[in-house]
């Protein structure tokens, strides 16, 4: 048996076989190389953030993960493309709060966000999983997407990894904070105090005993400096 540290494992966990492909997130093919050669080349051409494939196996192109062959707790090969929702306001005393959501899978507090379906912009989706997740609509927000961010999620592998673009809107000073509704992926949505990430993952510890998303916390880290 491999050691579960070296770095050309093969891992690709069961739920992508099974759970995966019944609820339509994991790609039914067992190997990169099933792909057409005409899929590589629309997947590069498509990346947010240029990849290569060796004999015909895709590189990750910002880290080496644990597991070299296979696609871990994903279901996609390569890259796939997400977005997520920062939205910030302010209360009467200038203190920041950010929109939160509790993932349904026990995963930890996350931003509102998930995959970039087919012909969505990036905006077009963080708002969707923002109405989706929190229950929450904002037509007047004016908002500014990131540039392509690799996310270091504990999930992803050599062959299979996540970018993210995060559309940020402040809705500036409120005395009663818009009502949140959690739904679909969220089991609970909320408001969090984020003057600083120190304050944000304090709050979520001693306030609702929970963890901060692991795929989201070098990109709150440097979006709340």
């Amino acid at each position: 048996m491999a050691d579960d540290n070296l770095p050309n494992r093969t891992f690709t966990h069961p739920d992508v076989f099974t759970r995966g492909i019944a609820e339509g997130w994991a790609d039914p093919r067992p190997d990169p190389r099933d792909l057409t050669a005409d899929e590589w080349t629309q997947r590069i051409d498509e990346a947010w953030i240029p990849f290569t494939l060796v004999d015909g196996r895709p590189v990750n192109p910002r880290e080496q993960t644990n597991i070299r062959y296979g696609r871990n707790l994903l279901g996609h090969w390569a890259e796939q493309k997400c977005a997520d929702a920062l939205v910030a306001a302010h209360d009467e005393h200038g203190h920041r709060r950010i929109v939160m959501i509790d993932r349904r899978d026990r995963a930890g507090w996350a931003l509102p966000g998930g995959y970039v379906d087919p012909g969505e912009t990036a905006l077009d989706a963080a708002v969707r999983e923002l109405r989706e997740e929190a229950g929450l609509v904002l037509p007047m927000a004016t908002w500014r997407v990131s540039p392509p961010l690799y996310v270091r999620d504990p999930r992803a592998s050599c062959e299979s990894w996540m970018v993210t673009k995060v559309a940020r809107t402040d809705l500036g000073t409120y005395t009663t904070l818009p009502t949140l509704t959690p739904s679909d992926d969220a089991a609970q949505a909320a408001w969090i105090p984020a003057d600083s990430y120190l304050a944000l993952v304090t709050h979520l510890r001693a306030v609702h005993g929970g963890e901060l998303f692991p795929a989201h916390r070098e990109l709150l880290a440097a979006a709340l400096s």
